[in-house]
């Protein structure tokens, strides 16, 4: 491809709107272009690193011995409703109403369609196991997009879903998948880890996404979660689903007595520990959540924070926020009190669950909110001073330090970038959607069903987090829009430019995608849009063709060598 037909443009700067480089770098060397809020224009660059991530993923899950079919991207609410998802999905569905009034959706994903194509066409064990995937635009209608394509609303995946007859089926699939996962990635030039994670709006028993891990002296910050790991036994997780030992710490408050103290202006646990003279740690801290609509309370050892999807999991929830002042007033209201965000307590509250973590249970002579401005009880204890909540969990963010569960050592945490998941889903819409089969005894039985995603363009993105510099990206070779770029310096120096061309031929003809800069432009102009979108390998036709020779680079290390241009040739060649 010759430069000046391409059809590109480089930016000077970047769009003031992105935040991570990903973004910043795929608008400014011409590869994307934003349409609307959280979606984009693929140009032409990003259309072929696209296409190449595809080829892998294809070759993979063909080679895995999935089926690839497409299915449509929009759907009947129908489909949804029979699984139940319909009403709880949340306004991430993005739905909408056909000429004859029937309600639809823009798929954000399509475990209805595939089931429904699956209790359509497979009726006997003789046909299991089968695993389906497409690769597919989607839509879910984020509320705050950001991160240009690692959180766009509009996106590409490959989501594949498998069939099996019963739960050992399903975890050789589920191991297959996960090894098929782990060469896509290595073949795309990312080091991924395949961590625990939480199985979210998609269901099932259990989960693993696979991340690009965010080094910790590395300026990436794109990450979106924190990950849990320790480097002892292997143990990962995502921070919604993540597990530990907590350290010891003091849990007694050492009051001889239940008393109600004045506590004037105090309505955080740091001047709450500060005012009392207090750990952090013998404060029984309570938040009041709205999940689904409905008023939920949490109760949290002061010196932790509650972990916001483990909470609504709780409670079998879709959306989850913390409560409004207003909210809060509302509610002590109706329960006969008058007390604001900071004073609040479990005690005689209406109309509100209450869930305690783990971490308040060995509580003693404590201190807690009584629903009275400007007081709180010190010396509290269960049983006696407060009731300890019937219902208790695990909703504890983990934090870095905490001990391992399986090894005790030390917990590290480093931001993650989901670009894969994997989920096993079991009966949970085959059931729904009376989805079954013929067993080896003649008896119907419901699919047991996995689920497997892989964002194609946030892989894409997750590649430019990774690989980049202060001039610009460095794709891996195996999703680079070209392998070579051919850089003649002085486009009226007929012995460059004849060179250059010659080169250019040649690789061409063996097969060899190569791009030339034939645009009458300085050199330091082609240079530098050179280095900014990221082709691997440079071959640079300048004044030492002379003595024949050119300049040859590797864009990922940055290594220059000065060779002749039939050597070049043939370094490309055998790469």
């Amino acid at each position: 491809m010759r430069m000046s037909k391409l059809f590109f443009q480089t930016l000077r700067e970047y769009p003031s709107d992105a935040e991570v480089m990903s973004h910043k770098l795929l608008v400014r060397a011409g590869y994307i272009r934003k349409l609307a809020n959280g979606v984009y224009n693929y140009l032409p660059l990003m259309q072929r690193v696209l296409k190449k991530v595809e080829t892998i993923i294809r070759e993979e899950m063909d080679r895995s011995g999935a089926q690839e079919l497409l299915m449509p991207f929009v759907q009947p609410a129908e489909l949804w409703q029979e699984s139940g998802r319909w009403d709880v999905y949340g306004k991430e569905l993005m739905r909408l109403k056909d000429r004859h009034s029937r309600e639809m959706c823009l798929g954000p994903t399509h475990e209805e369609v595939i089931t429904s194509i699956a209790r359509e066409g497979i009726q006997s064990y003789k046909q299991l196991p089968v695993n389906l995937y497409q690769i597919q635009s989607k839509f879910r209608d984020e509320i705050r997009p950001r991160f240009g394509l690692l959180r766009g609303r509009e996106f590409i995946m490959k989501d594949a879903y498998s069939f099996d007859a019963d739960e050992k089926g399903l975890d050789k699939s589920y191991e297959i998948m996960a090894e098929t996962y782990k060469r896509i990635f290595e073949r795309c030039g990312l080091e991924t880890k395949m961590v625990q994670s939480d199985s979210g709006a998609i269901g099932g028993s259990v989960s693993h996404e696979f991340m690009v891990l965010v080094n910790e002296n590395s300026e990436i910050n794109a990450g979106e979660n924190d990950v849990f790991y320790c480097t002892k036994c292997g143990y990962s997780a995502n921070s919604n689903h993540a597990v530990s030992e907590l350290n010891p710490v003091e849990t007694d408050g050492g009051y001889e007595k239940p008393e109600i103290k004045e506590t004037p202006d105090v309505h955080s646990i740091e001047e709450l520990s500060k005012f009392l003279n207090v750990a952090k740690s013998v404060i029984c801290k309570a938040i009041i959540y709205v999940i689904d609509g409905k008023y939920k309370m949490a109760l949290i050892r002061g010196d932790r924070s509650v972990e916001e999807t483990k909470l609504m999991n709780v409670f079998a929830g879709n959306e989850i926020r913390i409560a409004r002042n207003d909210e809060i007033e509302e509610i002590m209201k109706e329960s006969g009190y008058n007390a604001v965000a900071g004073f609040i307590g479990p005690r005689g509250l209406k109309n509100v669950e209450i869930v305690a973590d783990e971490t308040v249970k060995d509580l003693k002579n404590f201190v807690i909110g009584i629903n009275e401005n400007d007081k709180h009880l010190v010396g509290a204890n269960w049983g006696v001073d407060v009731e300890l909540p019937a219902r208790m969990a695990d909703i504890r963010l983990v934090e870095e330090n905490d001990k391992c569960c399986n090894c005790k050592s030390t917990l590290k945490v480093t931001k993650g970038i989901e670009v894969g998941n994997i989920f096993k889903l079991g009966t949970k819409y085959s059931k729904a959607m009376n989805a079954v089969f013929t067993d080896r005894d003649g008896k119907e039985k419901p699919f047991i069903m996995g689920c497997y995603g892989i964002g194609v363009t946030r892989t894409a993105a997750a590649a430019v987090e990774r690989h980049h510099d202060e001039y610009g990206i460095k794709w891996p070779i195996a999703i680079s829009p070209y392998t070579v770029i051919i850089v003649p310096v002085s486009d009226q120096d007929e012995q460059q430019v004849s060179v250059a061309e010659e080169i250019y031929k040649k690789l061409t003809e063996a097969g060899v995608e190569v791009l030339i800069d034939d645009r009458s432009e300085r050199a330091g102009v082609k240079l530098k849009d050179a280095d900014l979108i990221g082709i691997p390998y440079r071959i640079t036709v300048g004044k030492t063709i002379k003595d024949n020779l050119v300049e040859f680079k590797n864009r990922q290390t940055g290594d220059t060598v000065i060779i002749t241009p039939s050597e070049a040739i043939e370094r490309i060649k055998s790469i």
